[in-house]
C-alpha cells in the first residue's frame, strides 16, 4: 500500500497489521498455523505434480475427497499428524518434509 495513503487511514482511525495481530496469536500459535499452511500448500503442489486428483488421493488415505480438499487448505479440523502422512504416502522424503515444515 502507499505510505501516504496508509498515514492518512491511520489518522482517521484504521488499523494495520498482519493475521496474528488481527486474531492476536502468540508466537507458538502463528508458527503453529504458518507450519500448517505450508504442509498444505505442499500437499496440493505435491498432489498435483504427481497428476493425482484430489478423490485418488484420498482413496490412498482412505478418507474422502472433501477431507483431501480441506487438507489442502488447511482447514483447522485437519491434523498435523494427517497432513505428514498424506505427504509421505504421496512419496515425499522425510528431508524434503522436514524444509515443508
Amino acid at each position: 500500500m502507499n505510505p501516504e495513503k496508509q498515514k492518512r487511514l491511520e489518522k482517521a482511525g484504521w488499523k494495520f497489521g498482519n493475521a496474528a495481530d488481527f486474531l492476536n496469536l502468540t508466537p507458538d500459535e502463528q508458527a503453529y498455523v504458518e507450519m500448517k499452511l505450508s504442509l498444505a500448500k505442499s500437499l496440493e503442489e505435491t498432489r498435483k505434480q504427481k497428476g493425482l486428483t484430489q478423490k485418488t488421493l484420498a482413496e490412498k488415505l482412505h478418507t474422502s475427497q472433501p477431507r483431501v480438499a480441506m487438507m489442502e487448505k488447511g482447514d483447522p479440523s485437519v491434523s498435523l499428524d494427517l497432513l505428514i502422512r498424506a505427504l509421505l504416502i504421496l512419496g515425499i522424503p522425510p528431508r524434503k518434509l522436514a524444509v515443508a515444515v
